[in-house]
């Protein structure tokens, strides 16, 4: 017997604004069951999943700003492109760079903030780093 993950929980001072910037990082739509609607960003809880529904992030409103390193991030790569290329991409969208990781061979990452402080990183595309083989 398993579990299966339900979906990854974020707490937010914006859930609406969360599940804006996230759905440009990734791709993702709002739930079709209970969409965000743009006329009412104060919900409280948002939802946005990828194309097929198997990946479902779920902002919800707390009352406090986050205070300490994430013990748990997400690690992306670009589905296109290069790592660099999805930096810019990431940071007009309004990530901000907390380090950068990237070592002189091609190697390492980059740590990024969403608008609120979550951490996370971009990695190399597969095609880099098969590339470097």
């Amino acid at each position: 017997m398993t579990a299966l993950i339900s979906h990854t929980s974020f707490d937010s001072l914006d859930p609406f604004a969360q599940s804006v910037f996230w759905r440009g990082v990734l791709g993702f739509h709002d739930d079709p069951d209970d969409p965000n609607d743009p006329n009412h960003p104060g919900d409280e809880e948002c939802m946005i999943a990828s194309g097929d529904g198997s990946q479902r992030l779920l902002f919800i409103k707390v009352p406090d700003g986050k205070q300490v390193k994430n013990r748990v991030h997400l690690d992306l790569r670009p589905a296109e492109g290069t790592r660099d290329r999805e930096l810019e991409r990431l940071l007009a969208l309004g990530a901000r760079e907390v380090a950068d990781r990237r070592m002189a061979d091609g190697t390492g990452w980059v740590v990024l903030a969403d608008p609120e402080g979550n951490e996370f990183c971009i990695l190399r595309s597969d095609a880099e780093r098969e590339q470097a083989l």
